[in-house]
């Protein structure tokens, strides 16, 4: 009989979930932290859990096999306070290729500017008009930008009213005590990330997300030739973002997130195609030049 109302219960709790876009995997470390008391950031990990994962971010109907595959792990370095706390944020975001198990990476993000307030067992509260909570800004800030890389890779700038409302959390934030809000803050935090992606002159990378991800990864399955083929051709659209300007923070996440991937697409390229691929990334990516060498070393049969 409990095993049946357990399986009851089980069953609603899923429906109930199954309108939400989010999977989101939450961890959070408290190593660095001295202390006894280590059930907070147990609770805290719960909570921030329960917000990805149970809010309702889009007008969409999701499936439960439809939600955005994601992860986010909290890694706390300080506690100023008994409710205060700082640390680093690593988002990532993976995104399912068609026809295959295969789990692409989209997003692969290390936030430093970790700084909140937390108090346990009050509940995280967001409002998109007066968003003054500075761990429920970061969150709904990623939960958004999440929804809009995800977005933009089946649909032409489908992201785009998703990475407006991370937009309208960072000019809200502009007045607020935390880093990582403002432009003069650094070149690669929120504010720039937002900025790029908002930003009608680096249009070329989010139609290179469409173009990579919809016309060449989801179709390699049945004609991997043409799937690479349209992979090496859109990847020149980060020859013009970078020629733009180097140190935009998209070509940073972009090929922190690919570059073992394009190790794996172009490995089985064609002599030629090789060559123009190298010449893309040594000048886009040249961090990763010993990494892309490997493309070259395998042998076409």
């Amino acid at each position: 009989m409990r095993r049946t109302l357990l399986s009851i219960i089980s069953y609603f709790l899923l429906l109930q979930l199954s309108g939400q876009e989010l999977q989101c995997n939450v961890s959070v470390s408290s190593s660095r932290i001295e202390g006894t008391y280590k059930e907070i950031f147990q609770t805290m990990r719960n909570d921030i859990s329960e917000f990805m994962n149970n809010r309702k971010w889009t007008d969409n109907q999701y499936s439960y096999d439809e939600r955005i595959i994601c992860t986010i792990f909290i890694q706390i370095t300080d506690q100023i306070g008994a409710d205060q706390f700082k640390g680093t944020m690593q988002v990532q975001l993976n995104r399912p290729v068609f026809n295959s198990s295969y789990q692409t990476p989209i997003l692969n993000i290390k936030d430093n500017d970790f700084d909140v307030r937390y108090v346990e067992f009050q509940p995280l509260e967001f409002s998109e008009t007066s968003n003054t909570n500075p761990l429920t800004n970061i969150l709904a800030y990623y939960a958004y930008m999440i929804l809009g890389f995800d977005y933009d890779t089946f649909s032409p700038m489908g992201g785009s009213p998703y990475f407006q409302r991370a937009r309208d959390i960072v000019n809200k934030a502009q007045n607020s005590r935390e880093k990582g809000w403002r432009a003069f803050e650094g070149n690669y935090n929120r504010f720039w990330l937002v900025d790029n992606m908002t930003n009608k002159a680096y249009s070329p990378f989010r139609d290179l997300l469409y173009r990579y991800h919809r016309l060449g990864l989801d179709i390699m399955s049945e004609k991997p030739d043409i799937g690479r083929g349209e992979i090496a051709e859109t990847l020149k659209n980060m020859q013009k973002v970078y020629r733009a300007k180097p140190d935009t923070y998209i070509n940073r996440i972009f090929f922190d997130a690919k570059s073992d991937e394009i190790v794996n697409i172009f490995s089985k390229g064609s002599t030629d195609e090789k060559s123009r691929i190298m010449t893309v990334l040594s000048e886009c990516d040249p961090a990763n030049s010993g990494k892309y060498e490997k493309i070259m070393q395998q042998k076409v049969f």
